[in-house]
C-alpha cells in the first residue's frame, strides 16, 4: 500500500487499497465507482482487463465518462 502523498496532494495520506483482489484463486479488479470485473485466471490478466476498461472509458464523450 502506498503511504506517501501523490504529486499535488497535501495533508494526511488518504486510505488507499489495491484495485486487484483474489477470491478462490480467481482474480478481479474494482473501479472507484464500485464496479468489480472478473473472474480472471491470473492477476496479470486482471491488470490487462483493467487497462482495457480504462481505455474504453477514455473513449467515451466527457458527459458519459465515469468519475
Amino acid at each position: 500500500m502506498d503511504t506517501s502523498n501523490r504529486q499535488g496532494e497535501q495533508g494526511p495520506v488518504p486510505f488507499r487499497s489495491s484495485r486487484f483482489f483474489c477470491v478462490s484463486g480467481e482474480w478481479y479488479f474494482t473501479t472507484r465507482e464500485g464496479f468489480d470485473s472478473g473472474p480472471f485466471a491470473t492477476r496479470n490478466r486482471a491488470e490487462t482487463g483493467l487497462k482495457r476498461f480504462l481505455h474504453v472509458v477514455r473513449l467515451l464523450p466527457a458527459p458519459e465518462r465515469l468519475h
